[in-house]
C-alpha cells in the first residue's frame, strides 16, 4: 500500500491526521469518509495508508516485533477542526505535527516525504 509521493490535499483540507493501526483499503475510501462524517460530523479527505518501518535500537539493529503496522493518513476540512480536535482523542487519532515533532518522533517509521504534509 505504500506509495512514493504524497497525495495532493484538496483545498481547505489542511490539517493532516494519523490513525494508527487502522486499515481502510482503496475500495473503502468513500465508506471511510462517510464514517468520519457520520461519527464526528467532520469532512475528511483520505490521503493514504502507510505500513510502518520497524524501530531500530541504538546500534541500528531492527527491534523484533515492531513495524508492519498499517496507519491511515487523512486530512480534515479547515472548518471542522474545532469540533474534531477533542473527539479524535478517544480513537487515538493524532495530528501529524504531534507525531512528527522531534520530542515524539524518535523512531523514523514513516517515509521522510510525509513531513511535507505538515502545515507548520
Amino acid at each position: 500500500m505504500n506509495q512514493t509521493t504524497n497525495t495532493v490535499k484538496k483545498e481547505k483540507f489542511n490539517q493532516v491526521c494519523i490513525w494508527p493501526a487502522t486499515v481502510v483499503g482503496k475500495e473503502k475510501i468513500e465508506n471511510f469518509e462517510e464514517f468520519m462524517l457520520q461519527q464526528f460530523k467532520t469532512r475528511v479527505q483520505y490521503l493514504e495508508e502507510i505500513e510502518t518501518s520497524p524501530d531500530v535500537d541504538i546500534n541500528g539493529e531492527v527491534i523484533k516485533g515492531t513495524g508492519n503496522r498499517n496507519d491511515v493518513f487523512f486530512s480534515v476540512h479547515d472548518e471542522d477542526i474545532g469540533k474534531f480536535a477533542i473527539a479524535r482523542l478517544a480513537y487515538g487519532i493524532r495530528w501529524i505535527e504531534d507525531v512528527l515533532h522531534g520530542l515524539n518522533y524518535h523512531q523514523k517509521i514513516y517515509p521522510k516525504r510525509v513531513s511535507e504534509y505538515k502545515i507548520w
